[in-house]
């Protein structure tokens, strides 16, 4: 786990030199098909060496949530495992790691034609009216909402207009589908001292992305004609700035500026989820002054890890 940009492919990749892994990606952008350079996705050449399951699932149009990725990952755990390797478990989405690790409420599957009516609130009166919707039937859910949280919103008030069930009262209930029970789970957190360094990276990465295409990338999903703003694909870090410049809303420059404002947003949330993350092991990726090569960081994460003395291809028996 890690916040964006802090080497998290490079050190899973380097983790097969040494264990017997196979990887899983967590990452909520690269399950989607065309959605390759924005998602910092691996790419060809290196998917070849080390392939990555739940990458390339799904077209934009689609939506995954955390069950469906519970269910998706618990089966490639699985069959990774009856095969003696260990899972891998790689990527930035932390609600899918602690969906996975502790489980989710039993709440209703979602309800296209439900959240289609949602959708058209919003696109018709905008987000802030959907949350006050919500607000009327789950004063506690809209609370710890804020009004541009619409992927969450929508969710919250389609459970409540599903069920009749306020989410908040649905959560208490005892959750499922954990797999801590099931697996020895180490969990190895990936964390900046200077985050300064890592915003550097996001800098350089988002403009070689723009360089490698991005534009282009957004352009072609834009043009298809049946993909919107609201999409869980589309609402992405990077891709939403991008559609707003095609929308004409911002130009180009200013678009990228805001895709690396919110990309640094991003990490800025993940690492606090991981400082308060329980029973994760950290490892710094920077020694205050420069970030550390891919191989020292590999070498702490190893010593961090009880197996690897077992498992390692490089020991002689």
């Amino acid at each position: 786990m890690g916040p964006t940009a802090s080497g998290k492919t490079d050190l899973a990749i380097a983790l097969q030199e040494h264990l017997p892994v196979e990887l899983i990606n967590v990452d909520s952008a690269q399950i989607y098909r065309q959605l390759d350079i924005g998602s910092a996705k691996p790419d060809k050449a290196t998917l070849a060496v080390a392939p990555h399951r739940l990458i390339n699932i799904l077209d934009p149009l689609e939506s995954y949530s955390a069950a469906d990725f519970i269910t998706d990952a618990t089966r490639e755990m699985a069959e990774i495992s009856s095969r003696g390797k260990i899972p891998l478990l790689v990527g930035g989405t932390m609600l899918y790691f602690k969906a996975l690790l502790e489980g989710l409420s039993d709440m209703p599957p979602a309800d296209a034609d439900i959240r289609a009516e949602i959708l058209k609130h919003a696109q018709d009166f905008g987000w802030a009216s959907v949350h006050e919707q919500l607000r009327a039937v789950d004063p506690e859910s809209a609370a710890s909402l804020h009004p541009n949280h619409s992927q969450r919103i929508q969710r919250a008030l389609e459970v409540y207009r599903i069920s009749g069930v306020p989410m908040s009262l649905l959560r208490s209930e005892p959750n499922v589908g954990s797999v801590a029970q099931s697996y020895n789970i180490k969990q190895i957190a990936l964390l900046p001292n200077n985050r300064k360094l890592i915003h550097r990276r996001i800098d350089i990465r988002f403009r070689k992305m723009m360089e490698a295409g991005f534009e282009a990338e957004v352009r072609a999903l834009f043009q298809r004609g049946d993909l919107h703003a609201d999409l869980p694909a589309i609402r992405s870090v990077g891709y939403r700035q991008i559609w707003q410049y095609l929308q004409g809303q911002c130009s180009l420059d200013e678009a990228v500026e805001k895709g690396i404002i919110a990309t640094r947003q991003l990490a800025k949330r993940q690492i606090t989820w991981l400082r308060n993350w329980p029973s994760s092991c950290e490892i710094q990726v920077d020694n205050e002054t420069e970030l550390l090569s891919i191989n020292n960081i590999c070498q702490l994460a190893l010593k961090k890890l009880p197996v690897a003395p077992i498992y390692s291809r490089n020991m002689e028996s």
